[in-house]
């Protein structure tokens, strides 16, 4: 008996040492199961608890990454660049240039010779300026010699209460709700300046964001759209107005240097404004979305910066300077451009096809076909990529039609994608920073923009630069009865000749010898 009650007594001594599981276990029949699943109970619960919370942990996390590509995409949004719309300036009738004004114009510049007029005749005639361009009112009353301070200020002002006034009327804008205002005129710094004078003309509010630009030459237009897309990076629903043109009336040359004589044969009146946007509520109603800007400035070579040039020339007459390396400055910022924006704007399977002629080349298997070359004031290198494969319609600079053909060449471009840029040099001239819309205009006008369509916009600059940026038409655009500075004219072009009537009124200047013994015909004397 001692023994059984010892044995019952270590028997309810290891009860309490015993684990309550083990207890059990212990009470089983021997037929249970291995030991092996009696011990999982417990760890399978905890395994359960932590397999629930890192499930919560990465549903809570992908949640988060969601609203933060949602919050990125809906911010992007937000920072598009849109255009509503735009109105190119047509001045009135009596500043119209026409082919015997020129004539005695140029007759009544007193530096000037027989030399000169055969020079001038020669630049004219192959500028690609027609007889319908716009010049300064002081030209007309004859004092391009003398000009004053009030002379530019009429000019802008004029500028200002014609195209803005339009803009805003048929944008249904009130001057009010402008958020940014933009200016270039690079030839005129007045005190206060002329965006001072925009404000106080429409009464813009007080605290509406001001860029006043100037020097930038005739790629400002693309330098103030730079800034605009830049604000509208960093704030939402914005409206901005760009203004943009080019002050003569203070800036004709009165002199016989030739490289300073080419600006008068070029440049003419003009200016555009424009309403841009990044309010997602306006989308539908604008016309241009901005897709990519690239800019490019060659300032620090000598040869770029010296080429264009507003300067004196030896008799102290001011006037603005083209120089002889203009062409090869123009060639190389267009070819540094290029290089930037085409990964930007060309498809994938045409950048494989560069890579793989590039590679072919360079191994010597594959023979090259395009030719470098640079003469005549013309930009001649021709690319190897094709632009037509990822733009629809090219917006070109006209400075002239050199500039013209050597990008047409260069880009390998037909006659009707060249046909805007010729047209509106004819109609309106180089009106520097402006042009660019003029050439929109008339693309606007003949219907070719559609939806979905790419416009590549390219521009050169004094300094020097060359600035270009790629668009995508947001709807079907239909140009006339919206004001469209083409509306009365456009049925006309393109016309069956470009032939200039310089060359008819005045080639007798070329069988002319003796520079003191000439007869001018009558409408000259």
């Amino acid at each position: 008996m001692p023994k059984n009650i010892q044995l019952t007594h270590s028997t309810q001594l290891s009860a309490y040492k015993t684990p309550l599981y083990l207890q059990l276990y212990n009470s089983k029949p021997l037929s249970t199961k291995p030991s092996c699943d009696f011990t999982l109970p417990i760890p399978l619960s905890l395994s359960l608890s932590q397999m629930e919370f890192l499930s919560l942990l990465y549903l809570v996390s992908a949640l988060y990454i969601c609203y933060l590509i949602w919050k990125l995409i809906d911010q992007k949004r937000d920072q598009e660049c849109y255009i509503l719309d735009y109105q190119c300036y047509k001045p009135t009738e009596d500043r119209m240039l026409g082919t015997e004004f020129c004539g005695k114009l140029i007759k009544r510049t007193e530096n000037l010779g027989l030399n000169e007029y055969k020079f001038l005749l020669k630049a004219i005639v192959s500028s690609g300026i027609g007889e319908q361009t716009y010049a300064p009112r002081n030209i007309f009353e004859g004092r391009e010699g003398s000009p004053t301070l009030n002379d530019g200020i009429s000019e802008m002002e004029e500028f200002f209460n014609d195209s803005i006034a339009k803009l805003l009327a048929k944008s249904s804008i009130s001057p009010s709700e402008i958020d940014v205002l933009v200016v270039n005129i690079s030839m005129l710094a007045i005190l206060p300046s002329l965006s001072s004078r925009i404000i106080n003309r429409y009464k813009l509010r007080h605290d509406v964001k001001v860029y006043n630009l100037t020097g930038m030459g005739c790629s400002a237009s693309l330098i103030s759209l730079d800034i605009v897309q830049n604000i509208f990076k960093s704030q939402k629903n914005k409206l901005a107005l760009l203004v943009t043109s080019e002050s003569l009336s203070p800036n004709w040359y009165t002199g016989n240097d030739r490289s300073m004589i080419l600006a008068n044969c070029l440049f003419r009146s003009g200016g555009c404004a424009v309403l841009l946007t990044n309010k997602r509520s306006l989308k539908n109603k604008s016309i241009l979305k901005l897709k990519c800007l690239v800019r490019t400035h060659h300032g620090a070579r000598e040869d770029s910066y010296n080429c264009c040039l507003q300067r004196e020339d030896e008799q102290g007459r001011l006037g603005f300077h083209l120089g002889k390396t203009l062409p090869k400055a123009a060639t190389r910022a267009f070819v540094d451009n290029l290089g930037v924006i085409s990964p930007k704007i060309l498809p994938t399977r045409e950048l494989l096809r560069f890579l793989v002629v590039s590679l072919f080349k360079k191994l010597k298997i594959f023979s090259s076909t395009s030719s470098s070359k640079s003469s005549g004031g013309t930009i001649t290198t021709k690319s190897p990529l094709n632009f037509k494969s990822g733009v629809d319609h090219f917006c070109l600079h006209t400075g002239g039609k050199a500039v013209i053909d050597g990008v047409g060449m260069s880009l390998d471009l037909s006659e009707y994608d060249l046909e805007p840029a010729r047209m509106t040099l004819h109609r309106f001239g180089n009106t520097s920073a402006s042009s660019l819309w003029y050439v929109l205009g008339y693309m606007e006008a003949k219907k070719r923009l559609k939806k979905g369509d790419r416009v590549l916009m390219i521009s050169f600059g004094a300094g020097f630069k060359c600035n270009s940026c790629l668009w995508e038409v947001m709807k079907d655009v239909n140009g006339n009865g919206n004001g469209n500075v083409w509306e009365d004219c456009v049925d006309h072009y393109p016309p069956e000749t470009l032939a200039n009537a310089f060359m008819e009124k005045y080639s007798w200047l070329n069988e002319v010898e003796d520079p003191d013994n000439y007869e001018l015909p009558d409408f000259l004397k």
